[in-house]
């Protein structure tokens, strides 16, 4: 029973809103003239004027005329050729080359003078041990000395036209 009536209530509420939209749309017979005499005027208007088009300025033509020059697409100009500073492609990288230098910390340093070894943690948390000649960052820095409180090392930046500079570097023992 209360299905029915939900139902028959539906159906009143729809048809009673069809009926609604239906007169809003419906307009009188008198509101055409009224269009059609806007649209009339709106045609009657003259068309604006175009403003003119702008005036295309000639460009001076070049010729490029440097066959004889180096091409600056070879590498064969490079100061790496050269002889001059340069990563080793073929040195065997070590495992402190994979993390950058900023990511490693000293921890201490074993031994004493000439045979100091320093103890770095990795972002592994693993402490390995180094010593001058070993290689440790991810631009070839070359550890050239230990010290109780700093390890000094050499790394090897592009110089951005095709060479290498030498870039000194350091990690210093944090206190803890």
């Amino acid at each position: 029973m209360r299905l029915r009536l939900l139902r028959s209530i539906c159906l009143t509420a729809a048809v009673l809103l069809a009926a609604g939209c239906a007169r809003g749309i419906s307009s009188s017979p008198g509101d055409a003239p009224n269009l059609e005499k806007w649209v009339a005027d709106v045609q009657a208007r003259p068309a604006p004027a175009l403003e003119p088009l702008p005036v295309m300025q000639q460009f001076e033509t070049f010729e490029y005329a440097a066959q004889g020059l180096r091409d600056p697409f070879s590498d064969a100009w490079s100061n790496a050729d050269s002889g001059g500073l340069r990563p080793d492609p073929n040195r065997r990288k070590e495992t402190l080359e994979q993390y950058p230098l900023d990511s490693l910390d000293m921890a201490g340093t074993i031994g004493k003078g000439a045979g100091l070894v320093a103890l770095v943690m990795a972002p592994d948390k693993v402490t390995y041990r180094v010593r001058p000649g070993a290689y440790m960052g991810q631009s070839d820095g070359r550890i050239t000395s230990v010290h109780e409180d700093r390890i000094e090392l050499v790394e090897l930046v592009p110089d951005g036209a095709g060479g290498w500079l030498e870039r000194p570097a350091s990690i210093a023992l944090e206190d803890q």
